[in-house]
């Protein structure tokens, strides 16, 4: 019998994230940009003077991707260590280059290296997914910038908004992130070539104590894995304040894909808006007519994952003692590549759901039906002051009738009839005629549709001009699961 199923796998992968982001933190990827690390290496000391061959560097280079994983597992397993395993097993497929492999490095130059290549990579991978959430929320807000809807405070009724200001209010989380993420991107440098306590020793050994040498070899290498600068000190690792940097952009991801999901869960079930549901699609299994908003819920639950990491990282850098401790790499393995595959997981769900978003018109009207004559009081206490009435009796008319619509609604569960008592109250006869327009709840919304104009022109449009190649290549998100 197959034991496919008797060993555990992270939903992560088996569910969630796409093969782009799992290809990035894979071994392939992972043993394979060490290897290319060691032939940087060795190019670059070529360059400068070191006795190594193009010969060795061309049979080093054949061998980049033929990554014999057993033997390596198997060399681990003698040397308990996994940087020299990889040196045996690649030695051996070049023996010619063997002499010069991991000439003057230390493990953390693989191995730190390798993550900032990946943390990179990572980067430029999700950063156009944000983007195009972005894009498909700007088209969302647009087609619903001027359909009322009640706001909520406290979770209670409050001033009207409308669908697409609403919107706005999460694509500007999300303009948050990207930024923050850029940032990070931005900023991010290479360890280069630095020795085992981030002082180049063995580097200045090697070329008999000329340090502009090991400066130009630093900056060679950092050219060749295409980082424009390297980080000027470090100690045998970089710094893992840049890990509490990302994983920080990341969580912060998170809190915003959580705050919009979370909205949609609440406006679901008042069936004011849905997320796609597909026609096969099983809401419940004891309850056929359900039409549960699983997405969302996805999204809440990774986010909810994506922002405990954090903390990770945070105390990992807090804990590494003088130039470096060990007790960062097992918790690093787990905290990078889930950060990434958990973002990467949530922003595919959350374009899933935003290329499909459906509203429904008719129920909001009717919430808003259930709250606008209460909020409407105070207009109608301005129209009869102008129509010549006295403020201090029309509000406490007002008040004793609402009182009444009230009770109707909470004790008797009806609906609202306020409106319908100030019709027949002979006191409110001078603006009966004006009442519809009174209780237009366009005239409630304020400057909710011109903001979401300005908001699009001014804040989003800038931002999606930096990724026009990905807008243009959208495609409708299909998930697996």
């Amino acid at each position: 019998m197959s034991n496919t199923y008797e060993g555990y796998k992270s939903p992560l992968s088996t569910r969630y994230a796409s093969k782009e982001m799992q290809f990035l933190f894979s071994d392939q990827n992972k043993f394979s940009t060490w290897r290319q690390l060691w032939v940087w290496l060795a190019k670059a000391e070529c360059q400068l003077g070191l006795e190594i061959s193009e010969a060795q560097i061309t049979q080093m280079e054949q061998h980049i991707k033929d990554i014999d994983f057993e033997a390596a597992a198997a060399e681990e397993r003698l040397t308990r260590h996994d940087v020299m395993a990889h040196v045996h097993v690649f030695a051996k497929q070049c023996p010619a280059a063997a002499p010069v492999i991991h000439l003057g490095a230390t493990s953390c130059y693989v191995g730190d290296n390798t993550d900032l290549i990946v943390l990179r990579d990572a980067l430029k991978l999700l950063l156009p997914r944000v983007a195009t959430v972005v894009g498909q929320l700007q088209q969302f807000a647009e087609s619903y910038k001027a359909l009322p809807t009640l706001g909520f405070t406290h979770l209670q009724p409050a001033q009207l908004t409308t669908v697409g200001k609403r919107a706005c209010l999460w694509m500007q989380d999300l303009l948050m992130d990207e930024r923050a993420l850029r940032r990070c991107l931005e900023d991010l440098r290479f360890r280069g070539v630095k020795g085992t306590t981030g002082t180049q020793a063995s580097f200045l050994q090697l070329f008999n104590g000329d340090g502009q040498k090991v400066k130009q070899l630093d900056q060679l290498v950092t050219q060749l894995a295409g980082f424009s600068k390297p980080y000027a000190v470090t100690g045998q690792t970089y710094s893992r304040k840049v890990d509490v940097e990302v994983m920080a952009a990341l969580a912060s991801l998170g809190s915003s894909i959580h705050k919009m999901c979370s909205d949609l869960r609440i406006l679901a079930s008042r069936k004011e808006l849905e997320e796609p549901f597909e026609t096969t699609q099983i809401g419940s299994s004891a309850m056929p007519y359900k039409r549960n908003p699983m997405r969302s819920e996805r999204c809440c639950a990774l986010s909810r994952h994506l922002i405990t990491l954090f903390s990770n990282a945070a105390n990992t850098h807090a804990t590494q003692w003088l130039e470096r401790t060990l007790d960062d790499s097992a918790n690093r393995r787990l905290t990078l590549s889930e950060g990434f595959l958990a973002a990467d997981a949530a922003l595919l769900t959350l374009l899933n759901i935003s290329q499909g978003l459906v509203v429904y018109p008719k129920v909001i009207e009717r919430h808003i039906a259930q709250e606008l004559p209460f909020m409407s009081t105070e207009n109608i206490i301005m129209a009869m002051v102008k129509a010549g009435g006295d403020r201090q009796v029309c509000h406490e008319k007002i008040r004793v009738l609402s009182q009444e619509a009230g009770a109707q609604v909470k004790q008797l569960g009806k609906d609202n009839d306020l409106v319908e008592r100030v019709r027949n109250d002979s006191y409110f006869a001078p603006i009966l005629d004006q009442l519809d327009d009174i209780l237009d709840a366009r005239t409630f919304t304020g400057r909710a549709s011109e903001q979401v104009v300005e908001f699009i022109a001014e804040e989003v449009q800038p931002v999606l001009a930096n990724y026009a190649d990905a807008l243009s290549t959208v495609q409708h998100i299909q998930l697996n699961i």
